[in-house]
């Protein structure tokens, strides 16, 4: 689940680059490019983050069950 957060946060650092280099040479598109990266990154964090907040919750059910019985 981890690996959606670092995949995320490498997707974002590329976007940076390609719309910092897109910025520098005025290539319109290549700005673009990086600012779907970006999003295309940071979406990829939340979705890490998302699936390791259900695991704790699943985790912290089969406890609570594994204690009752």
């Amino acid at each position: 689940m981890d690996d959606n957060k670092t995949e995320g946060k490498i997707d974002e650092g590329k976007g940076r680059v390609k719309e910092a280099a897109g910025s520098l040479t005025d290539d319109d598109s290549l700005k673009n490019e990086g600012k779907v990266d970006k999003a295309a990154g940071k979406t990829k964090q939340k979705l890490g983050d998302a699936a390791s907040g259900v695991g704790d919750a699943v985790g912290d059910a089969a406890d609570k069950v594994k204690k009752a019985l």
